[in-house]
Order: C-alpha cells, then structure tokens, then sequence
C-alpha cells in the first residue's frame, strides 16, 4: 500500500506524540515533604536522615526509569504527631503531593488520618505518604490506608526474624523488655512476649518496662531494675538517643547482659555502645553495613561526603520504588503512581523486593548482625568506633513475613 506525503505526515505526527505522552514527566520536578525531628533529643537522627534524603535525591536525579528530578523540603516536626500535622498542612499549602515520615508511629498513625481526609476532600490534589521507618503494625492493618506505602519492615516481621534467631541461643533463658512508651514501644513488647512463647516457651519475661519517648536522660533508674531482675539478655525497640542513653547507663553500671535492638546502629548507639558492648549487642534490620556491593559502595561514598553513616536504607527503597512508579505510570500524579506502586516488584540493595498490594507493606529479606571489632571481612567502621556490625543471620523475606488484616479502601 502506498501513502502520501499527507498521511506520511500525519502518522509521524502521531509516533511524536505518542512518544510525548510516553515521557511526559521526564524532567519534571517531583517535591518530597520530609517531616521528622530536626530538634530536641532526637534531632541527630533526623539530621543524619536529610543527609541521606538529600544524597540520593541526587544520585537518582542523575539517572532514574522515570527521568524526573526531586527536590527535598525539610520540616521540623519536633517528633509531635500535632506538629506532624501542622508540617503537613504547611506541605500541601506548598502544593508538595509526596510526603515521607518515619521517626514516630505516633506521628505516622496522625498523618494517615490527615492525609485520608485530605484526598476524599480534595479530589485532584492528593497526597502519597511514604513511610521510611515507622513500624508499628497497626498502620499496614487496622489503620492502613490507600495512600500509606511502608517502605521499612515492620515490627512484627523484624521479631520474627529476632525471635527465630534467640530460639537457637541456649544461653537466652531470662528476658527484661524495655521500651518507649508509645505504639512501636508497646508493640514490640507484644510481639516479643507473643513470639518467645510460641517459639522457646522455656523463656522467662523478668520485666516489661516503659518509659517517656525522648524525654529520659539518665537511664540508671532503668538499668538497675534490669539488674535486680537476673535478665542475662534485654530486648528493646528503642532508638535515638533513647537507645544510645540507655547503653550508656548499661555499660557504666557494669551490666554484661546481651542486648536485641532494632535501632542500634542509627546516630548515637554506636558510639555508646562501644567497646563495652562487643560481642553483646545484635540488630535486625533490612541491612547492615558490610553487606558489600551496592551497600558498601554507597556507604563509603556517603561516609567520605558527610563523615556520617548511611543506615535508614529506606530512603533508598523510596527512591527505587517511586520512580519505577512513575515510568509505570507514565505520569508524577499520586493517584496513577499510589496504583502503580500497589504490587510493584524492584531491585534493591537487599535483593527482590515487592510493594505488597493487600496492605502496601514492603516486603524484603531482614538481617541479623553482632557488634564486633572491625577485620578484614567486616570492614566498615560505624560512627569511626573501630567496631561494626557483621551479619550472622539472613531471613528471606517470605521468612519474616506476617500476615496482615488490611481492609483497603481503594479510590
């Protein structure tokens, strides 16, 4: 069939077209509300966060799927859920549609009702919460939403994985539980007691203790119950300078328990943790710091930027997942790219991971590691102690799953 110069034309015009639509948000700027502490006790953690925020932004306004270019806006939300929601007004007043939180499941719980409301308000002008460390399970079950994507394990699936590690630790038998007084605090506390019966019913719960989020400064009170209790081993969701302040009292009253920690390399811990702690103190996390690779790279380079440690790897899973997003989507538009990250699977530094669809809870293999003097296998020097943490457990992540009672109100 032949054509003429018109309908030649015409099609090209069309192939132009398409190819538009097909890249429409390549070069866009996509703006990222990052709301945590950047005051107050635990502003060290959010400092080091917009560090990383700021890092790989950078890195991935080089090259993305999608071709976008993003732009961080900090507020400081005093680790406050009502100053959580006055940042988050001040956000969408600056027509900023993607926001990320992480430092608080108590913030995290007031963001999502706000943000609910928000988008059945506003039509046209939604917001996507993404959800870098905020654990408490309840916010992928009874409290999940549509527009919450949670991008860190939770603290059901973190304890799982801890919980299948201490079964095998014959020297584990005495157990003191000691947390902050707040959802993730509570729900670690739950999740332990729940599964250490399941799992080494021989285990004894010799205290279950809660204290004030960010408010303590001395924890010798703490540590010295702990002592009176006979626990040879603590397990603690704490983090921040809760965490690091805690250390610190232990090692200065001489107790040569075992520590389980969910945050013991985040700003402050290492350097408390010390050489006192080899040996003693372990982490689950979805990463650690000499797993080589992608991780060892970026650490290095993170390391000889800032003289800090990069750890919410998090923030990096929210930059994979949302630009692969948005070249699914074609589009930067949070209601296509909130369907499109829904069962969406990518690469990460840890792995195959998948956004899992029934309640928009990462799913991801978990790590766990020990505090060890650094060698030539485990390199990595956190926070310039000479110690570090070297991997002595992997869960795939089917292994650390948990299963979830998400109801999802889908637009």
């Amino acid at each position: 069939m032949r054509l003429n110069r018109r309908a030649l034309g015409v099609m090209a015009a069309c192939t132009v077209l398409a190819h538009t639509a097909a890249f429409a948000q390549s070069g866009e700027k996509v703006r990222i509300a990052y709301i945590d502490p950047l005051s107050g006790l635990m502003a060290g953690v959010g400092q080091n966060q917009v560090k990383t925020l700021q890092f790989f932004a950078e890195k991935f306004n080089q090259k993305n799927p999608a071709g976008v270019k993003f732009e961080i806006v900090t507020f400081d939300n005093k680790a406050s859920p009502a100053e959580s929601l006055n940042a988050l007004k001040a956000a969408i007043d600056q027509g900023i549609r993607y926001v990320t939180q992480g430092n608080g499941s108590g913030a995290a719980a007031a963001l999502i009702d706000a943000i609910n409301k928000h988008n059945e308000r506003n039509p046209g002008k939604e917001v996507v919460y993404l959800n870098h460390s905020a654990v408490d399970p309840d916010l992928t079950n009874s409290k999940c939403s549509y527009w919450h994507f949670r991008l860190d394990a939770d603290t059901s699936m973190k304890m799982e994985a801890l919980s299948s590690f201490i079964k095998d630790q014959p020297d584990v038998k005495k157990v003191f539980l000691i947390n902050q007084n707040y959802a993730h605090g509570k729900q670690v506390s739950l999740y332990a007691k729940e599964t250490l019966k399941r799992k080494r019913p021989d285990i004894q719960i010799v205290g279950d203790d809660f204290h004030p989020l960010a408010q303590v400064r001395d924890f010798a009170p703490y540590v010295a119950k702990i002592k009176a209790s006979g626990a040879d081993t603590v397990i603690t969701g704490n983090w921040g300078s809760d965490l690091a302040l805690l250390i610190k009292a232990a090692n200065e009253a001489g107790l040569n328990t075992k520590f389980f920690t969910y945050y013991a390399g985040v700003t402050g811990a290492p350097t408390a943790i010390g050489a006192a702690g080899a040996g003693r103190v372990y982490q689950v996390a979805y990463m650690h710091p000499n797993m080589g690779g992608e991780v060892g790279k970026l650490g290095a380079e993170f390391k000889a930027k800032f003289n800090d440690d990069w750890y919410t790897g998090s923030i990096y899973h929210e930059f994979a997942l949302l630009t692969n997003a948005m070249a699914k989507a074609k589009s930067t538009d949070p209601v296509k790219v909130a369907a499109a990250m829904e069962g969406l699977k990518f690469k990460s530094f840890n792995g195959d991971v998948e956004m899992r669809k029934t309640d928009h809870q990462l799913q991801q293999p978990l790590y766990i590691s020990q505090w060890v003097k650094t060698d030539a296998k485990n390199s990595y020097s956190v926070e310039n102690t000479g110690y570090t943490f070297a991997p002595v457990r992997t869960f795939d992540a089917f292994v650390a799953s948990t299963p979830t009672s998400c109801q999802l109100k889908r637009p």
